[in-house]
């Protein structure tokens, strides 16, 4: 039976070193929660103190109610998947799978009744009198699932698994990651620096940065409505532009630094008028229009249903130091692809558009939420 997790102003420390200062969330009952952030951001040490790996300095995590600071790993009932499968490569897959079962001393009866339905839900049951140098990396991978899952944890724990397979049997894996976690139904924590990956199998996400919790919620919001600069640029693409709020009666609008002005029904009431701003603007949120923003087109990249387009706007009208200045065309709807040299006018559409204050900490879009629980 699966638990629902309750991380509560965890600490972790190494020495005078914080690793995560203050860390809370709560992961529900049966839901596929994954932490995502770039390397170093305390996405493992955190997935590591879950499983009993790591000490705990401050806080509790709790199993539904039970805090299980003290508790040792091995008694805390948990599948474990890792990056390098950890299977044993002198026992066949059936073994490997019976493996933990026999550790804990279940009858055969039950043992085989176990193996043989796992084996089945993971699609690996033609091969289970195989030695691992015989399958794929997807196969191994699928035998490690069936490892962790065939004892009944309440908590699946999962550290980069797909990182070690190649970009089509990584696209084909999480697909039966998701389908088998949602078949069982257990609580799992997922780790991963992949946004696409993320984005692709978590029913929510916790987007880090510095052992810090940016923002939680489901792909499409965390997508869609980025609580601030970080989450807008880490997940997917997105071109930053400086702005100032501008409001006269009950009309708002933001103006760009080339003084291009977007209507705005949906910031927080708390804007002010010359309000310094950051606008993020995703490369599919912008369409061709001639009285929209001029830019030129400084190179470009087919990718088969749309090109990319990579742009320079005038002086001091982007944020410096961001890798690139992207529109996205989608070919399906257009009569010809742009040369490089090009200059075209470009309009952001106001409702999908993200605003963030100066500092780029927080979104100024009406009921945007850091922590969706």
């Amino acid at each position: 039976m699966s638990v629902s997790i309750g991380i509560e102003k965890v600490v972790k420390k190494y020495g005078d070193l914080t690793i995560i200062p203050d860390l809370s969330a709560q992961i529900k009952n049966g839901e596929f929660f994954t932490l995502l952030g770039p390397s170093g951001c305390g996405k493992t040490t955190l997935l590591r103190m879950i499983a009993g790996f790591n000490s705990i300095e401050g806080g509790t995590i709790s199993f539904d109610d039970q805090v299980i600071n003290q508790i040792p790993a091995q008694k805390r009932n948990i599948g474990m998947v890792f990056q390098s499968y950890a299977i044993f490569p002198h026992l066949t897959v059936r073994q490997n799978v019976e493996y933990g079962l026999k550790i804990r001393k279940i009858p055969k009866d039950e043992m085989k009744k176990r193996v043989d339905d796992i084996l089945q839900v993971v699609k690996i049951e033609e091969y289970q009198d195989r030695l691992p140098e015989r399958l794929s990396g997807g196969q191994q991978q699928r035998v490690a699932l069936a490892r962790a899952i065939v004892i009944h944890p309440q908590v699946l724990l999962m550290d980069e698994p797909l990182s070690n397979l190649d970009a089509k049997l990584r696209i084909e894996m999480r697909s039966a990651i998701r389908e088998v976690q949602k078949q069982v139904g257990i609580t799992t924590v997922y780790v991963t620096h992949d946004q696409e990956e993320a984005l692709a199998i978590s029913d929510r996400i916790a987007v880090m940065k510095l052992g810090i919790i940016q923002q939680i919620g489901t792909p499409q919001d965390i997508y869609a409505r980025p609580y601030n600069a970080f989450v807008s640029t880490f997940i997917g693409h997105s071109n930053l532009f400086y702005g100032t709020v501008k409001k006269s009666g009950d009309s708002v609008s933001l103006q760009f630094k080339d003084g291009y002005e977007v209507p705005m029904n949906n910031l927080d009431s708390r804007v002010q008028n010359g309000q310094k701003v950051i606008i993020s603007v995703r490369p599919e949120e912008f369409s061709m229009n001639e009285n929209g923003m001029e830019c030129r087109i400084i190179s470009r990249t087919f990718l088969g249903k749309y090109t990319n387009y990579f742009l320079e706007f005038p002086d001091k009208t982007v944020v410096e130091d961001q890798p690139s200045i992207e529109y996205s065309q989608d070919l399906g709807h257009v009569d010809r692809i742009f040369e490089v040299g090009e200059t075209i006018r470009l309009r952001p559409n106001p409702n999908k558009i993200n605003v963030f204050t100066e500092d780029m900490e927080e979104s100024l879009i009406k009921d945007v939420k850091r922590y969706d629980q």
